[in-house]
């Protein structure tokens, strides 16, 4: 497969699921980046949305094995990564067998992520981390692909509890959902409450998605872009020189080198995206507040003084700047 294949069909992916969603393009590339990169993904947004169904259409449009698990708070591990049962055979031998779970599978859905307790939130940072699970003292690998792609609502709702930040960390991406606009409300109540909903079909096999995620493995990243998306991380963390004031002032932990992971495997998908052969600073740039927003531990004074992470972040962008000369510069 060449990029241009893979452009071609990860535009026949977005157009398909443009079928099913009003708007939200943005939201839908971020969700293909981490679809290519095979990285888990985290939508945030107050209920309504569209959240489950962007995820519940993408799946329909990738022919592999998804599973949806609906997060609450009586939810326990052993409902996600399965257990084992006692089986009795026709001539009376007992053994246990293995139920596996619904964390078994190519795509998994979790809805509102984080309704449910830490303990059950153990089970899937191992299997989002390792990609495996462990049960009875046996650990099963998952099938790959493997990748989780969650919806969270805001935790000012009720019965939603904090993801610990080491959970967080292992999404690629997290994307906010944004409230649509009064055309694109106009054209959801159409699509929604006529006689015929439209529906997503299949336009990628699991042999060809394997491809294309292995293809985006091998796209070529510069020195100086990587060097870049370095010190875009480093200028994250109060204790450095780098770090923009208001960093310093808000922000108590700065992103872990996975942001850094992040923003490159990421910049490797759009690159592929848009069916070009190495990776440029402006791919990294594009996803750094998506790569870095949930990687940034702020103090309450951000709080206090209405700053969000994403504020900080582009913050850190306007500081470091694109390079534009030497080893570490040219674009």
């Amino acid at each position: 497969m060449t990029p241009e294949e893979c452009a071609q069909r990860a535009e026949a992916i977005t157009n398909e699921i443009g079928k099913v969603i009003v708007g939200q393009r943005q939201l839908i590339s971020e969700v293909l980046i981490c679809l290519l990169a095979e990285g888990h993904v985290l939508l945030e947004g107050v209920p309504g949305l569209g959240k489950t169904m962007l995820l519940k259409t993408l799946a329909d449009t990738v022919d592999i094995p998804w599973s949806r698990i609906q997060f609450t708070p009586d939810l326990m591990p052993a409902d996600i990564v399965g257990t084992q049962i006692l089986h009795q055979s026709a001539e009376g031998e007992r053994e246990l067998r293995f139920n596996p779970g619904p964390i078994m599978s190519n795509l998994v859905l979790a809805d509102e992520v984080n309704r449910a307790t830490p303990k059950t939130q153990a089970a899937m940072l191992e299997a989002m981390q390792e990609r495996a699970v462990t049960v009875a003292g046996e650990t099963r690998l998952l099938p790959r692909p493997f990748l989780v792609m969650a919806t969270q609502n805001p935790l000012e709702m009720e019965g939603t509890y904090p993801l610990p930040e080491a959970q967080l960390d292992r999404f690629l991406l997290k994307a906010i959902v944004p409230f649509p606009s009064a055309d694109e409300l106009v054209a959801i109540v159409e699509r929604t409450t006529s006689v015929v909903s439209p529906e997503a079909s299949p336009v990628c096999d699991g042999d060809t998605l394997r491809d294309m995620i292995a293809l985006t493995r091998e796209v070529p990243v510069p020195d100086h872009v990587t060097r870049h998306a370095v010190d875009l991380v480093i200028a994250t963390h109060p204790e450095q020189e780098t770090a923009p004031e208001a960093v310093q002032k808000y922000v108590r932990f700065g992103a872990s080198p996975r942001g850094v992971q992040s923003m490159i495997l990421a910049g490797k998908a759009r690159a592929i995206m848009d069916g070009r052969p190495s990776v440029s600073i402006e791919d990294v740039r594009s996803v750094a507040i998506a790569a870095m927003r949930h990687r940034l531990v702020v103090g309450y004074e951000a709080t206090a003084d209405g700053r969000t992470a994403d504020d900080l972040v582009a913050t850190v962008l306007d500081t470091v700047g694109e390079p534009t000369s030497g080893i570490r510069g040219a674009p």
